[in-house]
């Protein structure tokens, strides 16, 4: 993790929400079969999701080990692997995280971002 400034740490969460938010909604009306169709969608998502995962990565230790019911060194490994790996990404598991990991992250994220507790994406 990174050693980033807790002070920071509040623009950087929302961040976070935002870009899984972006993922969400570029993935709205999408099954599987139409985003691994489209090459406008997957490279959308693929940004929001590294993004999302530069912003984790730079959030402070203190507020990530007061917080470890967020899979913090997943998020910034997904980045990494977008990133570095790029030529490998696999799709499916892209997909995956759209669909099973985002709702739920972001619900981690509403409380510890100040004026976002009653927001919904």
């Amino acid at each position: 993790m990174s050693a980033g400034k807790p002070d920071r740490d509040p623009a950087l969460l929302l961040d976070m929400k935002l870009a899984a938010t972006d993922a969400l909604e570029f993935a709205a009306g999408l099954d599987e079969a139409a985003f691994l169709a489209s090459r406008l969608h997957q490279a959308a998502i693929i940004r929001a999701l590294e993004v999302l995962g530069e912003a984790a990565g730079r959030v402070s230790r203190v507020t990530t080990a007061a917080h470890p019911e967020i899979a913090w060194s997943e998020i910034t490994g997904m980045r990494h692997r977008l990133i570095h790996g790029y030529e490998d990404v696999r799709l499916d598991i892209v997909w995956s995280v759209v669909q099973h990991r985002l709702t739920p992250l972001i619900a981690a994220l509403d409380p510890l971002i100040p004026g976002e507790e009653d927001a919904t994406p």
